[in-house]
């Protein structure tokens, strides 16, 4: 069964925001289900600081064995950081997808759309 904690927000294409200690700064990866579904994880093309995405963008592609997907921001909001220790490691999204295996971190811009997003209830009822 795959891990969802409490308190983040998950959309229903896999991504998670997990809040951060700064107002509207949210850390974004992908959720342990998704890393399951996708396999070992090889390689991520991931934004550059600054650039800024509206809801649902897309805001990078990962790669694993299996297959290439895309990345969506769940929530329009400005990068202004990248995880780069997955340029080493992409595999810390399949070892720690809720610890230090995120992918970004997002200053949003609308927190009205965090309302519109999944809590641990029903991203479990979306995947069960």
């Amino acid at each position: 069964m795959s891990e969802i904690p409490s308190g983040l927000h998950y959309t229903e294409e896999h991504e998670y925001l997990k809040p951060t200690d700064e107002d509207d700064v949210f850390l974004i990866g992908i959720t342990d289900y998704a890393q399951g579904e996708l396999g070992d994880i090889v390689f991520l093309e991931l934004p550059s600081p600054g650039d800024t995405f509206a809801r649902m963008d897309v805001f990078g592609t990962i790669e694993a064995v299996k297959a290439v997907s895309d990345l969506y921001c769940p929530v329009a909001g400005e990068v202004i950081e990248v995880n780069q220790a997955l340029d080493d490691d992409p595999a810390l999204v399949n070892a720690e997808p809720y610890g230090e295996g995120w992918m970004v971190r997002l200053r949003v811009t609308d927190p009205d759309e965090l309302e519109d997003l999944l809590d641990e209830e029903g991203y479990r009822a979306l995947i069960d």
